[in-house]
């Protein structure tokens, strides 16, 4: 079974969880932690680049950084998070994901943010003649989590917009920011398999199977709670200079460094 067939297996098995990755250490932690895929956060990306989330880092660096997360992924598919393609273009997106797939990734995030949904769509067409089924696209709609539009038509616009993503060749379908089980029922009923982003007022995961949904991301989730908590560390640290068991007993060192032995 190829890496693309194993993604696309994990989105009709249950539920899969993605702790999403930064960096090549995140990634070996998701993986010894039982992930089964290892997908990428946009903005934890962006911010172990030196950049803020949604501003383009250099291509080259970040191709780089997949090339790494791939390789400490070991046999673990790895999906990248690329925004919207870095370009209303449909041939210039396609270009950035050739050379992103490159790297080892199998699956992509590409979302439709505050743009129309046709322009995501001819983007998903274009990527689906360049690139075929090798790649797992991922269509992300931004309506709930940008709030785009009067709330009671909401659904109606997502029907529509998920129907032109779908005919143009997604394989699934992102909807961050929605949390209510009417909602996601509906969602599911659009025939694409349905990843959410965590968040507090979602049930638990045995819920969400249920549910029907098919995959659950952390976002920047992960990223900004380890960037919180070295935050915390570091200010402690300069206050009195002591090392204590908050520092010394984070992760144990030889564990870690194991991780990065492929």
């Amino acid at each position: 079974m190829t890496a693309a067939q194993t993604v696309r297996r994990l989105h009709t098995d249950g539920l899969l969880i993605l702790p999403n990755a930064w960096d090549a250490a995140s990634a070996a932690l998701s993986v010894a932690a039982g992930a089964k895929a290892v997908a990428t956060t946009s903005a934890g990306v962006a911010w172990a680049l030196g950049w803020p989330d949604g501003a383009h880092p250099p291509e080259p660096d970040l191709l780089a950084a997949l090339e790494r997360i791939v390789r400490a992924a070991g046999d673990t598919p790895v999906s990248a998070d690329v925004e919207g393609g870095f370009s209303n273009d449909p041939a210039e997106v396609t270009a950035v994901v050739r050379r992103v797939a490159e790297t080892g990734v199998v699956g992509i995030n590409l979302e439709d943010g505050a743009g129309p949904a046709e322009i995501l769509a001819d983007k998903i067409a274009a990527l689906k003649a360049a690139l075929g089924p090798d790649l797992f696209v991922n269509a992300r709609c931004d309506l709930w989590l940008r709030g785009i539009g009067p709330a009671g038509t909401r659904m109606q616009e997502a029907a529509r917009r998920v129907a032109l993503y779908r005919a143009a060749g997604a394989d699934g379908l992102f909807m961050p920011g929605v949390t209510e089980e009417v909602t996601v029922r509906a969602l599911v009923d659009l025939g694409l398999p349905l990843n959410l982003l965590a968040r507090a007022a979602l049930p638990d995961a045995a819920t969400l199977r249920d549910w029907g949904v098919r995959r659950l991301s952390a976002g920047s989730n992960m990223a900004a709670a380890a960037y919180g908590t070295a935050d915390r560390l570091t200010r402690a640290f300069l206050t009195d200079g002591l090392s204590g068991p908050q520092i010394e007993a984070a992760f144990d060192y030889g564990a870690l460094n194991a991780l990065m032995t492929r």
